[in-house]
C-alpha cells in the first residue's frame, strides 16, 4: 500500500507545483524532464530505483494531466468569455438567491466544466435535472475584473452565465436517480427548517448537509473567532458516525460491512455537496472498510494520499481550494502528531477515563492544528490561541448535535411532531455550543491577528523551535516544556511589539478593505469607526476592522458612524458587531432601495447598540479630539444623502465625505464654515465626479487618501488623481500602499 502512497503523494505534489509555480508553457517540458529523470533512475541501486522511478512517473503524469486539463477545459472557457451564446444548461442542484435574483450551478451542453447560471427568481422554482435554453453572456470564472479568483475554479466552475431574456425550461432528467442525493438534501433542509428554530436551524443545516448559508452571521463569526468553525465542514466525524451505525447493523461481517458502508458513504458525500473534506473522509473510510476484505492492512498515509489523488484527477484546480488544503493538512497532523502526543501525555502510568478522554481530545486538536496554523494565518489572518480549550468544551456536543439532529431530520420527514421532540435536545446542545463559543470569544487575546507584521516571523520561529526540540538528542518532556514556555514568552513580546501605538492626540487608519471604505479614529484610548464595508465579496470589512481595532487595544468602540447605506460602506457592520462591542451607532435618516439600512439597524438592535439618526449638526468628544458630524444636505441621490465627518485636534483636521458628488461638495462648502484641512479621504473612492477642484482649492488638504480596490468603475479616476496632484497634495492609496496610518498632535 505504501507504493500507492508514494505515487499519490508525488502526483499531488506535481499538481500543486503546476497550479502555484509552473507557467502553462513549462508543463509539458517539465513532464518530459521528469520522464528523462525516471529513465536515469533505472540505473540507480535497487534500494532507490523503485521509489525514484515511481516519483518521476507520477510527477510527469501530474504535469501532463494538468496541461491537458487546462487545454481542454480552462482555455475554451476563457475563449468564450465576454461573448453571448445560446446554450442549454442542466441544473446540478437547487438554486439560491443572489444579489439581483437567483443563481444555480449548471452543466452547459458541449462544455466539459461546470458554470454558475445567474437568472431571475424563477430559478428558485426549478429542480435538479431540469434544463434552461436561452441566450446568456458568458464570463471567465477564473478572473473577475483584474483579480485572479480561485473560488469558482477550485469547485470545477469555469464560466459564469448571465441570462439574457427568458429561457425555455424543460424537464430534462429531473426526477431520475442521478439527482436523488440533491433532492434528499433539499428535503432534509426543509425538514430542519420546520422542526428547528433560530440559530439552531442554521447550525443543523450546516452540520448535516454542509449548507452554511442559513447559519446566522453572528454564529459564523463567533465559531470562527474561537477556532471551532471546522465543525461546520461535513467530514470525518460525520462519516465515522455513519460507519459506526452500519457496523452496528452488520456486526463483525467485514464483507457485508464494506458492501453496505461504501455505498452509504458515497451517497452521503453526494448529499452533502461533495466538498473536499467529505470526499476525503469518504475515500479514507472506504479504504478502511475494504482493506480487511482484500486482506490488506489499513494504512492512514496511503488512504489520505489516494483520496487527494482522486480529487485532483477529477479537477486539478481543486488544489487551490482552501477547504481541501485545510482538510488534508488537519488529517495529516492527526495521523502524524496525535498518536505521538497522546502517548507522550499518557506515559506509562494508568489514568482514569476522564483524563484519557481529555488527553485524546487535546492531542487530536493539537495534531489537527500543527499543519493548519500557517494556512489559517495566510487565508484568514488569525491565530486562535483558545482553540484547544474550545474544542474540548464543544466537540462532544457537536457529536451529539449530529446524531440527534440526523435522527430528528430523518424522523421529521415521516412524522414532523415526533421529529420536533427529538430536535429539542439537539437544539439545547447547539445553543450550548453557541454560548460556550461566545463566552470564549470575550476572553482577551483569545486570538491574535496577522495584521501584526511580526506574527508571521513568530510562527516561523515557533516551528523551527519545536523542530529543533524534536531533533534534540536529550529525551524526556522537559525539553518540550521549555520550548512551550519560550514560544509563549516570545508570542507575548511579538503581540506587544506589533500593537499599533495610539499615543498621538489623533490617529486615523484608512483600512485596506478592497473597494469600499472603513476608517478608524483614535484618541486617548477612545475609538470611533467611520463606515465599514467592501464590495469585494472576498474581503470581510467587519473582520478587518475588528482585528485592526483589537490590535490597537480597543475593547469597545465609542462610536460607529456610517456616512450612508451603500453596501461598500456598511456591509461589514453585522460582522463587526459580532466581534466587538460598541456604545453607539450614528446614521443618516433616509430609506434605501437595497435593504442595507434594515440589515444594519437590525444588527445594532441584536447587539444592544443604540442607533441615533443624525438630522442636525452633532459634536462628539473622542479623547482629546473632537468629531463633528454634518447632517445630509438636500439631494436626490442616495450617495448625496449621507453624513460628512470632520475629526479635529487642535488646528489639525481630517474630512470624510463618503460618496458625495462634486455638486453637493459645493453645497457643503456654502452651508458650513469648514476649516483648512490637513487630511482628506477622497470622495467616492476617487470617482471623477467627486473631490472637486473647488473643494481642494477651498480646504487646501495636505494629504489625500483614496480607499479603493478591485473594481469595474475606474476608481480612482485618472482625472481625479491629476486634479489632486495639481493642488500639490500627497496621495496615498489603499489599493497600492495598503492601510494608511495618519496621526496628528497639538
Amino acid at each position: 500500500m505504501r507504493r500507492l502512497a508514494v505515487f499519490s503523494g508525488a502526483f499531488a505534489s506535481g499538481i500543486f507545483l503546476a497550479q502555484y509555480l509552473l507557467p502553462d508553457l513549462w508543463l509539458l517540458p517539465s513532464a518530459f524532464v521528469c520522464l528523462g529523470l525516471g529513465l536515469l533512475a533505472t540505473r540507480l541501486p535497487w534500494r532507490w530505483r523503485r521509489r525514484a522511478v515511481v516519483i518521476s512517473a507520477a510527477l510527469a503524469l501530474a504535469f501532463g494531466y494538468n496541461w491537458l486539463y487546462v487545454r481542454q477545459v480552462q482555455k475554451p472557457a476563457a475563449v468564450l468569455s465576454e461573448t453571448e451564446q445560446v446554450v442549454t444548461a442542466t441544473l446540478c442542484g437547487y438554486a439560491e438567491t443572489s444579489s439581483f435574483g437567483a443563481r444555480a450551478t449548471v452543466r452547459l451542453d458541449g462544455f466539459p466544466g461546470k458554470a454558475v447560471y445567474y437568472g431571475d427568481y424563477s430559478l428558485l422554482d426549478l429542480v435538479p435535472g431540469q434544463t434552461l435554453t436561452g441566450s446568456v453572456l458568458l464570463r471567465d470564472a477564473s478572473r473577475i475584473v483584474d483579480e485572479d479568483i480561485t473560488t469558482f475554479t477550485s469547485k470545477g466552475v469555469f464560466l459564469l452565465a448571465y441570462a439574457r431574456g427568458e429561457p425555455v425550461v424543460q424537464d430534462g432528467t429531473a426526477g431520475s436517480l442521478r439527482w436523488l442525493p440533491a433532492r434528499m438534501c433539499h428535503d432534509m433542509q426543509e425538514t430542519i427548517a420546520k422542526i428547528f428554530h433560530g440559530a439552531a436551524a442554521g447550525f443543523l443545516t450546516a452540520i448535516l448537509t454542509g449548507e452554511r448559508s442559513e447559519l446566522l452571521g453572528e454564529a459564523q463569526v463567533v465559531l470562527a473567532e474561537v477556532g471551532i468553525y471546522h465543525i461546520m465542514a461535513v467530514s470525518g466525524m460525520h462519516c465515522m458516525f455513519l460507519l459506526g451505525f452500519v457496523s452496528l447493523l452488520t456486526g463483525r461481517r467485514s464483507r457485508l460491512r464494506a458492501l453496505v458502508a461504501i455505498p452509504v458513504l458515497v451517497f452521503y458525500a453526494a448529499l452533502a455537496g461533495g466538498s473536499p473534506s467529505v470526499v476525503r473522509a469518504c475515500i479514507m473510510l472506504s479504504f478502511f472498510t475494504a482493506g480487511p476484505v482484500f486482506r490488506r492492512e489499513s494504512d492512514g498515509p496511503t488512504s489520505l494520499t489516494a483520496a487527494l489523488l482522486l480529487i485532483l484527477l477529477q479537477n486539478p484546480f481543486a488544489a487551490a481550494s482552501v477547504s481541501l488544503q485545510l482538510s488534508f493538512a488537519a488529517m495529516a497532523g492527526l495521523l502524524w502528531l496525535t498518536p505521538k502526543l497522546e502517548a507522550f501525555l499518557l506515559g506509562d502510568k494508568k489514568h482514569g477515563k476522564f483524563f484519557r478522554t481529555v488527553t485524546a481530545g487535546l492531542s487530536a486538536t493539537m495534531g489537527a492544528m500543527v499543519f493548519t496554523i500557517p494556512l489559517s494565518g495566510y487565508y484568514f489572518g488569525s491565530l486562535v490561541l483558545i482553540s484547544p480549550l474550545t474544542n474540548l468544551l464543544c466537540l462532544w456536543a457537536a457529536s451529539g448535535v449530529f446524531l440527534l439532529g440526523l435522527t430528528a431530520a430523518a424522523v421529521g420527514m415521516l412524522c414532523p411532531p415526533i421529529g420536533a421532540c427529538i430536535a429539542f435536545p439537539a437544539s439545547l446542545l447547539a445553543n450550548y455550543i453557541f454560548t460556550a463559543a461566545k463566552l470564549m470569544s470575550k476572553i482577551p487575546y483569545h486570538a491574535v491577528y496577522f495584521n501584526n507584521p511580526y506574527l508571521k516571523f513568530w510562527v516561523v520561529y515557533a516551528y523551527l523551535l519545536f523542530l529543533c526540540t524534536y531533533l534534540a538528542k536529550k529525551a524526556g518532556g522537559r525539553k518540550y516544556a521549555l520550548a512551550a514556555v519560550l514560544a509563549a514568552l516570545t508570542l507575548a513580546v511579538t503581540v506587544k511589539l506589533g500593537a499599533v501605538r495610539c499615543t498621538n492626540d489623533l490617529d486615523a487608519v484608512v483600512l485596506d478593505i478592497g473597494q469600499g471604505q472603513s476608517i478608524i479614529l483614535a484618541s486617548g484610548g477612545h475609538f470611533a469607526l467611520v463606515d465599514c464595508g467592501s464590495s469585494n465579496r472576498w474581503r470581510d470589512a467587519g473582520e478587518t476592522a475588528a482585528w485592526q481595532l483589537k490590535s490597537m487595544g480597543c475593547q469597545r468602540l465609542d462610536y460607529i458612524i456610517l456616512t450612508h447605506y451603500d453596501s461598500d460602506h456598511v456591509c461589514g457592520v453585522p460582522d463587526l458587531l459580532a466581534r466587538l462591542d460598541a456604545e453607539c451607532l450614528l446614521v443618516p435618516d433616509y430609506e434605501d432601495d437595497t435593504g442595507q439600512r434594515l440589515t444594519t439597524l437590525s444588527a445594532a438592535q441584536e447587539n444592544d447598540v443604540p442607533a441615533v439618526f443624525v438630522t442636525e449638526q452633532e459634536t462628539l468628544s473622542l479623547g482629546s479630539a473632537q468629531i463633528t458630524i454634518y447632517p445630509p444636505l438636500d439631494a436626490s441621490e442616495d450617495n448625496d444623502k449621507g453624513l460628512t465627518i470632520l475629526a479635529s485636534v487642535g488646528d489639525n483636521d481630517l474630512l470624510i465625505t463618503g460618496d458625495m458628488s462634486s455638486s453637493v461638495e459645493k453645497e457643503l462648502l456654502e452651508t458650513y464654515e469648514l476649516p483648512d484641512i490637513e487630511g482628506f479621504v477622497a470622495g467616492h473612492h476617487g470617482s471623477k465626479y467627486s473631490t472637486s477642484k473647488e473643494l481642494l482649492q477651498t480646504l487646501k488638504p495636505e494629504i489625500v487618501c483614496i480607499s479603493s480596490g478591485s473594481n469595474s468603475y475606474g476608481h480612482p479616476a485618472e482625472e481625479t488623481l491629476a486634479r489632486i496632484a495639481r493642488q500639490g497634495c500627497a496621495i496615498y492609496r489603499t489599493d497600492l500602499q495598503g492601510s494608511i496610518h495618519l496621526w496628528w498632535n497639538t
